[in-house]
C-alpha cells in the first residue's frame, strides 16, 4: 500500500476513533462508510479507493439508499450458490 493511503487509512482511522462516537450510529448502508473507506484504500489505492469511498460518502443521505454495500472488486460480492448437484435425483426422475 502506498504512503499516501496509509496517511488517508490514519485520518480515517481518527476519525473513527474521535469523532464517530459523537456523531451517533445513523449509517445506512453495511459496512459503515468509514469500513468501506479503509478497505477501499487498502483494496484500490489512494487514488481509486480514495475516489470510491468520495462517492460512497455522497451516497450516504437520508434520501439515498441503504443495505449491503461491498467495495467493488473485492471478491466480497454476495453470489448465488449453484443448484444442488445430487447424482441419485438424475437417476430417480428418469426411473419410471
Amino acid at each position: 500500500m502506498s504512503p499516501l493511503a496509509r496517511l488517508m487509512q490514519l485520518a480515517v482511522r481518527g476519525y473513527q476513533l474521535f469523532l464517530s462516537p459523537y456523531v451517533g450510529w445513523q449509517c445506512r448502508y453495511q459496512p459503515t462508510c468509514s469500513a468501506y473507506m479503509m478497505e477501499a484504500l487498502a483494496k484500490h489505492g489512494a487514488l481509486k479507493g480514495g475516489w470510491i469511498g468520495f462517492k460512497r460518502i455522497m451516497r450516504c443521505h437520508p434520501w439515498g439508499g441503504h443495505g449491503y454495500d461491498p467495495v467493488p472488486g473485492c471478491g466480497c460480492e454476495r453470489k448465488e450458490a449453484p443448484p444442488d448437484r445430487d447424482p441419485r435425483s438424475s437417476a430417480l426422475s428418469s426411473y419410471r
